[in-house]
This record gives structure tokens, sequence and C-alpha cells, in this order.
């Protein structure tokens, strides 16, 4: 089984992708981390039973000898909302259902948080990038438990793909009422918010 585990926001650089969402979502976000493999680096912020997470290239790092994730190597453009990510309790199952290209099993660490993640070797996930990269987390902690709750609440994960059908079919194991999946000429991604100050939208 899949589970809606986090939104993935895209960004040249890290300060313009937090800048672009605080001003959409009315919130600050959680400083992140770096991850030395992927020579990326995120900030974060809590949507209650999930997480946000806006990344960015890390121009300190090195370049790693691999396509990086989100196929952040070929971003270009103003912020926007790039990927989604699930969660499961066995990848390596999950990887034998899963459409090919979705990715190998990479073991990944960022302070105390330890992960595998499914890491497509073309830096690009099946559909376009609109199937659900995978994660399976090790051990207990998790970013959605620690970071400070503002009330923010994913209320719906619209993906519009040509081949909608299929990727429908593809995630069989996904069951979240939040995440509708529509037929469309464009592949695009849409998120409902709720907040404080009323319902928001990134895309």
């Amino acid at each position: 089984m899949l589970a809606l585990d986090h939104l993935a926001v895209s960004a040249a650089t890290l300060e313009d992708g937090a800048a672009w969402v605080e001003m959409a979502l009315g919130v600050p976000l959680a400083g992140g981390g770096k991850h030395p493999h992927m020579g990326t680096h995120n900030r974060l912020l809590s949507l209650g039973d999930l997480y946000l997470e806006v990344i960015a290239i890390d121009p300190t790092a090195p370049k790693p000898a691999h396509p990086r994730w989100f196929d952040l190597d070929s971003f270009q453009g103003a912020p926007r909302l790039t990927n989604w990510i699930c969660r499961t309790d066995d990848l390596d199952a999950a990887l034998r259902e899963a459409p090919e290209g979705t990715g190998t099993a990479t073991d990944l660490q960022r302070g105390d948080y330890r992960w595998r993640f499914a890491v497509p070797a073309t830096g690009r996930l099946p559909f376009d990038d609109c199937h659900p990269a995978l994660i399976q987390w090790q051990g207990e902690l998790h970013p959605a438990r620690a970071l400070r709750d503002h009330g923010i609440r994913l209320t719906g994960l619209q993906i519009t793909h040509p081949e909608a059908p299929a990727l429908r079919a593809a995630l069989k194991g996904l069951a979240d009422p939040r995440v509708e999946v529509q037929l469309g000429p464009y592949r695009g991604f849409r998120a409902t918010f709720a907040t404080p100050d009323g319902p928001r939208v990134l895309t």
C-alpha cells in the first residue's frame, strides 16, 4: 500500500522557493537541511499528517555523478509544484509493482533522518514526472512530526495528464480521497490548502 507522504516545490534557488511558498500560504517555512548524495537542500512546512518540501540545487555542494532527483538538473523558471512523494512499508515490493523507470532503492539520510528512496536513473519519473516518487522511512523519525504546525492542511491534489487512465491504474495501491488524477492535454499539478486565512492554491 502507498500513502501520501509529502509534496515537493522545486526552485532555482532555495530562497526563491521559500519566499514563493511563504507568500502563497502566509506562513514561514522551517529550516530543512542538505542532501549530500544529491547535491540539494530544502526547507519544510508541516501539513499535519504530511509536509511540503521546497527543494533546490545546493550551490555549495559538489555536483553528483548521477542525475539529481525531481529532475532538478533541468529545472528552469519560477518556483512551482513539481512532484509528490508516497511512502510505503516495503519499497522493494512497491517497486516491483511500479512502472518501469520509477527508480532504484537507495539508502539516504539527512541528520538523524534515514530513509530508502526510489531514485530514477534519469532523474525523471514515469508519466512525465507525474508518477509519485517512492520512499520508505527507516525508524520512527518523520519530518511531519517534528515541524511546527501552523494549521495548514492539504485538501486536494489534482494531477492532470494525457494518460490519466494509465496513471490511475499505476496508483492502484494508493487510497487517498485528496488525490485526483484527471485527463488533460498537458501534465500539471494543483494543490489546494485550508489555511487560517482561507483556502490557498499552489500549482
